[in-house]
């Protein structure tokens, strides 16, 4: 089974991790910071996916780590094929 990005982004609370993204170092402290300030939850989830997007793999497995710790049920959308990732893109 496989689930768009587009669900995804519907159903991540990034607000729930975003500061763990950025002690990471899978996004910068000023994304953070602009992330939290954008007042729409779909609008804060797309700006995030877009940060991961532009981002190097080693970012996007820091994001699929941060996700699994914090939204378990959410991380295993990103691995529903037979442990085929799904991209953001």
């Amino acid at each position: 089974m496989k689930v768009k990005i587009v669900q995804l982004l519907d159903l991540i609370n990034c607000n729930a991790f975003v500061t763990e993204l950025a002690k990471v170092r899978c996004i910068t402290w000023p994304q953070r910071e602009h992330i939290l300030n954008i007042s729409q939850p779909r609008e804060r989830n797309y700006e995030l996916a877009d940060f991961i997007i532009r981002g190097s793999v080693a970012n996007y497995n820091k994001f699929s780590n941060v996700l699994s710790e914090h939204q378990a049920r959410l991380a295993l959308l990103l691995h529903a094929d037979e442990g085929e990732a799904l991209l953001l893109v």
